[in-house]
């Protein structure tokens, strides 16, 4: 781009300036349907809109976020409830563990 001649550029232009017509006319015939709406304004940011359910959701986890704290200040601890193991669960570590410890003095080491 920095190597361009004049005459380059105002072809560049001309260029340009055909395919935002082009792209307006588009966008008319199909009743501001097409992609071409946001290239006339390339530093403005698309705006996102939100579902009423995702704004919904958001503001629960806000309240309840704040429900949490407001209960702490008040001097009532909330605690969450501990995770429950299942007994196969804490068997299969176990093994594991084991498996470990068996192969690390195998291996002459004390600490794995």
């Amino acid at each position: 781009m920095i190597n361009l001649t004049p005459q380059q550029l105002r072809t560049a232009a001309s260029i340009q300036e055909k395919i935002l017509s082009l792209q307006k006319q588009l966008g008319k015939l199909l009743g501001g349907l097409g992609v071409t709406a946001n290239l006339e304004t390339p530093g403005r940011p698309v705006k996102r809109k939100m579902s009423a359910q995702g704004l919904a959701n958001i503001r629960a986890a806000a309240k309840a976020r704040w429900a949490t704290i407001r209960a702490r200040k008040a001097g009532q601890a909330v605690r969450r409830p501990r995770r429950k193991m299942s007994a196969a669960a804490k068997a299969r570590l176990s093994a594991l563990a084991k498996a470990r410890w068996a192969q690390a003095k195998k291996a002459g080491r004390s600490r794995l």
